[in-house]
């Protein structure tokens, strides 16, 4: 699965860890988050993430 890079913060969302304070299980890909998940370091929208 690929991971994705926070160009604001470099925070790196792994999907097969997920986001489980976010409420994102493992294994979801970068694809499938909700519209509305933002960086949980820093607060930037999807669209602020580039793939690694």
């Amino acid at each position: 699965m690929t991971k994705y890079r926070c160009t604001v913060c470099g925070y790196i969302y792994d999907p097969e860890a997920g986001d489980p304070d976010g409420g994102i299980e493992p294994g979801t890909s970068f694809q499938d988050l909700p519209d509305g998940w933002v960086c949980p370091v820093c607060g930037a929208p999807k669209e602020d993430f580039e793939k690694i």
